[in-house]
């Protein structure tokens, strides 16, 4: 559910009832979709419109007394509108947030003067001076629409989750606990260039983790939480009640840092930190934390936790995975292998998940240690990919994105494992090499790249990439 900040825009000469009929028609539309309205009233202005300045002086002084509460813009165009009287209240009103803007469809038997709306060219006319203001804002998917028609709700829809992917960004705070493993300097990120889009990193050192686990007295809590992971997936034969015990108190220590910090999603030194000073994997941890609405990204990479967040909001709470692109499958070109330790979701897997120790760390680090990796099959489905990656050279944040589905294609290996399948995968390959991407992936299962080409390229304003 989102909050928008409705303005209904008129031309005097235009006929009174269709600016009365589309506005009732928008706020039930709001309503029945499950979402909430801040606009004029009828008293407030002449049919609760926004035309000239002094309503538009109204209007933008409603939209700042709300805005904490607005996450976007819909303008409405029931008639040809009138744009200056549109521009000056959003502009008035200080809001940065995405714009949808909207025009009625005229009716091909109805266009006398009584009933005439002429919409399709007034849209043109809005877009043009909000591109003078420097306001930037979205399109419905065709030029003019019903208010109550279902290609407009799927516009609205939309246009609800890119509103989430930038809210959320524009005020996001992004674990880093532990440090970056110092071979992997491929997870280098800027914080700099990070902060200017609103992120903040919020840095802990493992040790302070090791010490709130030495501090946690609450045995009915930390037997509570080691039921909750025999129930969350099936613990592999062979595992000790000490193994649980010991996820169970590093899941309760991390958690609770997140909540206290206010952190969205994280980036974590699962390895070999951990394993060897505290004595197991963090990929359940992760996992768990993952469910909940809040993501966590492998290997301390920061830029990995802002793309799965970012993945997390386009498409409307689906919980987001981190894979490497690893292997080729097979001789077909648009297949590949994507695999980790794991730390996927639950709900991520064909069906419910080993809980174990680490497949090829364990025979470096020793069993006794690496308890706590999921392993299974991702479920087939479509799916979306982004990586998103802070260029210090260029001075800019850049990503790329697209869509494909994880396939049911044999696949014998171990570990958290999926088949991938993306039209054009060598060209895609192509492009992360030649520009220096890193080898993870954020994905999630679901279509949304519509959602995060909008979102992260019109308004937060990075460097994106579609693969097509």
């Amino acid at each position: 559910m989102a909050t928008f900040g409705v303005l209904i825009s008129n031309r005097s000469f235009f006929p009174d009832h269709l600016v009365l009929t589309a506005r009732r028609q928008l706020l039930d539309c709001m309503e029945k979709w499950g979402h909430q309205t801040v606009t004029l009233s009828t008293e407030d202005t002449f049919m609760g419109e926004t035309m000239t300045h002094a309503e538009a002086v109204k209007c933008a002084e409603l939209f700042r007394k709300n805005a904490d509460r607005i996450d976007g813009i819909i303008i409405c165009l029931p008639n040809f509108g009138e744009e200056t009287g549109i521009a000056d209240a959003i502009r008035m009103s200080g809001l940065d947030v995405p714009i949808l803007v909207q025009a009625c469809d005229d009716d091909f038997d109805r266009l006398q003067l009584e009933n005439r709306r002429d919409a399709f060219c007034g849209k043109l006319s809005c877009c043009n001076n909000l591109r003078q203001y420097g306001i930037r804002y979205s399109l419905t998917s065709r030029h003019t629409c019903a208010i109550d028609s279902e290609e407009f709700h799927r516009d609205v829809e939309r246009f609800a989750r890119v509103c989430a992917v930038v809210k959320t960004l524009r005020h996001a705070r992004i674990a880093q606990i532990g440090a970056r493993v110092m071979p992997f300097r491929t997870v280098r990120y800027s914080e700099k260039l990070l902060q200017r889009s609103g992120i903040t990193v919020e840095t802990e050192d493992f040790s302070e983790i090791m010490a709130d686990i030495a501090a946690l007295k609450d045995e009915a809590q930390v037997a509570a939480k080691a039921q909750e992971i025999r129930e969350y997936g099936n613990v592999a034969e062979g595992i000790g009640e000490e193994k649980i015990i010991r996820q169970a108190k590093l899941c309760i220590a991390v958690e609770k840092w997140m909540r206290e910090h206010e952190c969205d999603a994280s980036a974590i030194q699962c390895w070999d930190s951990v394993e060897a000073n505290y004595g197991c994997a963090m990929c359940l941890c992760m996992s768990m934390m993952g469910m909940k609405g809040m993501p966590s990204a492998c290997e301390t990479d920061v830029m990995g936790a802002v793309s799965m967040l970012a993945l997390l909001k386009a498409a409307g709470g689906v919980p987001p995975i981190y894979q490497d692109w690893n292997n080729n499958y097979k001789n077909e070109p648009d297949k590949c292998i994507n695999v980790h330790c794991s730390n996927y979701p639950v709900c991520a897997f064909e069906k419910k998940p080993e809980i174990g120790n680490l497949d090829i760390l364990a025979t470096t680090l020793g069993t006794d240690v690496s308890f706590g990796a999921l392993k299974g099959r991702v479920r087939p489905s479509g799916m979306t990919f982004l990586k998103v990656s802070t260029d210090d050279v260029s001075g800019k944040i850049r990503c790329y994105l697209g869509e494909g589905e994880f396939t049911g294609d044999p696949l014998p290996t171990f570990g958290g494992v999926a088949v991938c399948k993306v039209p054009q995968l060598n060209k895609l390959m192509h492009y992360i090499a030649a520009n220096g991407f890193e080898h993870h992936v954020a994905l999630v299962q679901e279509n949304c790249a519509d959602v995060l080409e909008e979102a992260l390229g019109n308004y937060m304003g990075w460097e994106v990439y579609r693969h097509s």
